[in-house]
C-alpha cells in the first residue's frame, strides 16, 4: 500500500465519529438516489425490488450474530450463525444479480442496471463500512 495512501486512510479512522457518520449517511443517501434514479428515469419500477434487498440484507446477521462465539480462536461454530451468514450473501448476491437478470430479460435499460448495481455497492459498502468502524471493542475484564 503506498504510504500516501496509507496516510490518509489513517486520518480519516481518527476523524470524530461525528465525522464519519455524516460521511456514511452521504454515501448511504447517494447510493439510494442512485437506485431511485434508476427507477424514476426510465419509467420502470421494476429496480425498485433491489432497495428491499439492501433493507433486509443485514437482518440475518443481526439477528442469528449473537449465537457466534466470542473466542476468534474456537474450532466451535454454530450452524445457527452459519445459517444467518448464508441468508446475508444470498440476499447480498440477489441485490446484485436481480438488475442483471431484469436487463437480460429486456426488462429494465443497462444504464437503469448499472445505475441500480452501483447504488447496491454504495449502499452495500456503507453498511460494511458503519459495521467495521463502530464495532464495540470488547474487553477481557
Amino acid at each position: 500500500m503506498p504510504k500516501k495512501l496509507a496516510c490518509t486512510i489513517r486520518k480519516w479512522l481518527t476523524l470524530h465519529s461525528q465525522y464519519r457518520i455524516v460521511g456514511l449517511s452521504v454515501c448511504l443517501a447517494a447510493g439510494f438516489l442512485l437506485s431511485i434514479l434508476s427507477c424514476a428515469l426510465y419509467g420502470n419500477w421494476w429496480p425498485l425490488l433491489v432497495v428491499f434487498t439492501y433493507a433486509i440484507a443485514p437482518l440475518p446477521n443481526a439477528i442469528f450474530g449473537q449465537y457466534v462465539s466470542a473466542d476468534p480462536l474456537a474450532d466451535v461454530s454454530s450452524s445457527v450463525a452459519d445459517f444467518g451468514r448464508f441468508l446475508t450473501s444470498v440476499l447480498v448476491v440477489s441485490g446484485f444479480g436481480l438488475p442483471v437478470v431484469l436487463s437480460h430479460a429486456g426488462i429494465i435499460t443497462s444504464m437503469a442496471m448499472f445505475m441500480s448495481i452501483s447504488g447496491g455497492v454504495l449502499v452495500y459498502g456503507t453498511i460494511i463500512v458503519y459495521s467495521t468502524l463502530f464495532r464495540e471493542q470488547q474487553s477481557d475484564f
